[in-house]
């Protein structure tokens, strides 16, 4: 996905970012990335394609390191599963557990059957499905400050009071070669979208309304963050 001459386009727009201001895949293609998929299916595709292929890893990591933590559940809603195949694999480790993908509407339409799975489309920015918890991986990052705490308070409003949770999965930390490279990757391809530190992600959640969380390492460039209510 990253070398389709789409996606490097901005990279050829940021010196001009930086003296004119505005956002790198604007410049480049007119519009953000998010509506750039959505009117154009090709890259709808590859970018769902290309996401499918990074959570192969990434979810086989998050199941072995955090079973304990999905198997008290008895729903949980993936906002911005894409096309359901991270969901899938929790659902397959947690047959027990309710399972809903929940990403945009032309995201959800070309997303295939998956046992355990149900699809729902809507806006993360507007409301988010109800569960005992809510998981994003790779979705955080997408955004800046303002519009994750606005995700967050959504995800807060979706989850019981006392015992809801969100459990993120993230890059936590800029101080590698990779945690630099994705945050430039943010750059080029969002408005605003960035890797953050801890204090960064407690700065956050603490204004979404979840004053406590934690965090566990994984074997992989993500940790998980979780933020309790309580």
């Amino acid at each position: 996905m990253q070398n389709h001459p789409w996606q490097l386009a901005p990279w050829h727009c940021l010196s001009r970012c930086v003296k004119e201001g505005s956002v790198a895949y604007e410049k480049a293609h007119g519009c953000g990335i998010w509506d750039f998929a959505a009117k154009n299916p090709e890259l709808n595709k590859i970018f769902n394609d290309a996401m499918t292929c990074t959570a192969k890893i990434t979810i086989e990591a998050v199941i072995g390191g955090y079973g304990d933590g999905f198997g008290r559940l008895g729903s949980l809603v993936y906002v911005g599963g894409g096309n359901g195949n991270a969901m899938a694999a929790v659902a397959r480790a947690f047959p027990d557990m309710k399972c809903v993908n929940f990403d945009l509407p032309h995201v959800i339409a070309t997303a295939p059957v998956h046992g355990g799975v149900s699809h729902v489309g809507g806006d993360m920015f507007v409301s988010v499905p109800k569960a005992d918890a809510i998981f994003m991986k790779w979705i955080m990052h997408d955004w800046n400050d303002e519009d994750c705490v606005k995700i967050l308070r959504n995800c807060r409003k979706a989850i019981p009071e006392r015992t809801g949770k969100v459990v993120i999965v993230d890059v936590n930390g800029l101080f590698d070669e990779t945690g630099l490279l994705m945050d430039l990757v943010m750059i080029a391809h969002t408005s605003g979208g960035r890797e953050r530190t801890e204090l960064e992600w407690k700065t956050i959640l603490e204004k979404a309304g979840f004053p406590r969380y934690n965090i566990i390492k994984l074997p992989a460039l993500q940790s998980i963050i979780e933020g309790f209510l309580e």
